[in-house]
């Protein structure tokens, strides 16, 4: 594949990638705002967030094994139209239950563009090159977190918190006609000859069964989860225990993005240099020790935001070193069930960030510290399930440069 039709499929996957993350960045800035609008209080204005995140996950289960049996586009077509209708709908939203509803339904939509680019990514790649075209792909990715907020913040300013919406649904909209004009087909019919309803459910029961698929996953999952946990407490946090602007605010959460898209650019040739594995465990373990270290400060009365940012950068460059090449190893055996093995993936890591958010929700009262807790305790669980899961001797195969 040449260089620029390698960057062109990146280009198309990652910003179909980015559209559901979009409906999530753009947001995050109007949470406070959404909150006096509709009466409501943190929780519920939060479980608006973890509703999305909960379909977001459990979406993936169904178009995975029916992109194995139908091809990578007719689903990708019907998830972006379901997203673009939902948003519409929270756009007229008139109160937090409705908001909520629409938000489930609106992460179902945008599951299909979480599963299918990865199963994409498989059906073109394996090893370094997978990695390559994964970290490029985070990087068109990176438009999101990184822009999405501060047009979040515009948008605010000029018509509110629904004009978020109304942008989400222009983006997909342009995401349909991308698919239509740009993306070919990955998956050819005689590849989908023997995928079915029974086939995905075996792959599926396969899957589960598989530890180091499972270890894989769930590494991933927890430095994942670290970060759901920010984006859920942090606009609290900054706007209003620290007192940021909603643009300032924007701005520090687009440069801690950039620490993450900026480092997944190092993977191609950091594995291709010292395996894959060696990659993954040193970044898992750096990045605990760091998130360990500013839990610590705030855990002893530490209250400067300087501090949260330095060090949520450094680790947010670390988990860009993980979780592109975590997931490409956790497919790198199951390019048969691509598609199924992606959505598995997409669904647990999904899960699990909204369990954790759920749980650190219980104890969010606005300050730093419930946030730091939740994201330190999930590096130090990646941590452990790094060296549980590469330690042995299954990971010897892809330890070698």
């Amino acid at each position: 594949m040449t260089s620029s039709r390698f960057f062109r499929i990146a280009l198309v996957l990652g910003l179909l990638s980015a559209i559901g993350p979009f409906a999530i960045d753009m947001y995050l800035p109007a949470l406070p705002a959404i909150g006096s609008s509709l009466n409501a209080g943190i929780g519920p204005v939060q479980m608006s967030l973890t509703a999305f995140f909960i379909s977001l996950g459990v979406g993936q289960l169904l178009y995975g094994p029916v992109s194995d049996m139908v091809g990578r586009k007719p689903p990708l077509y019907f998830g972006l139209g379901l997203f673009a209708l939902a948003s519409i709908g929270c756009a007229l939203a008139t109160d937090i239950d409705t908001l909520i509803a629409l938000r489930f339904v609106q992460g179902l939509g945008a599951a299909a563009g979480m599963a299918i680019p990865r199963a994409v990514v498989r059906d073109l790649h394996t090893g370094s090159d997978a990695a390559r075209l994964m970290s490029l792909l985070m990087l068109v990715f990176s438009v999101s977190p990184i822009l999405a907020p501060l047009a979040g913040s515009a948008l605010i300013a000029f018509t509110g918190w629904r004009g978020v919406f109304w942008a989400v649904t222009v983006a997909a909209v342009i995401g349909l006609a991308t698919i239509a004009s740009v993306l070919k087909e990955t998956r050819p019919p005689e590849e989908r000859l023997e995928s079915s309803l029974g086939g995905a459910l075996q792959s599926y029961a396969l899957l589960l069964r598989d530890r180091h698929f499972l270890g894989l996953v769930f590494i991933g999952a927890f430095a994942m989860a670290g970060f759901f946990t920010y984006l859920a407490n942090s606009s609290f946090v900054m706007i209003d225990h620290y007192h940021l602007s909603p643009t300032l605010y924007s701005v520090a959460f687009g440069v801690n993005a950039a620490a993450f898209f900026g480092a997944a650019q190092l993977n191609g040739p950091l594995c291709e240099r010292f395996g894959i594995v060696r990659v993954v465990k040193f970044s898992v373990a750096a990045c605990g020790l760091v998130m360990s270290a500013m839990f610590l400060y705030f855990l002893g009365g530490g209250d400067r935001l300087a501090v949260l940012l330095v060090l949520y950068f450094i680790a947010t460059a670390f988990m860009g070193l993980v979780i592109p090449t975590a997931s490409v190893l956790a497919l790198e055996q199951h390019g048969a069930i691509a598609g199924t093995a992606s959505a598995l993936l997409g669904t647990l890591q999904m899960l699990t960030g909204a369990v954790v958010m759920s749980v650190v929700g219980l104890f969010t009262d606005g300050r730093p510290l419930p946030m730091v807790a939740g994201m330190a305790g999930g590096a130090l669980i990646a941590v452990a399930l790094t060296w549980l899961t590469l330690g042995g001797r299954k990971a010897v195969a892809y330890a070698a440069p």
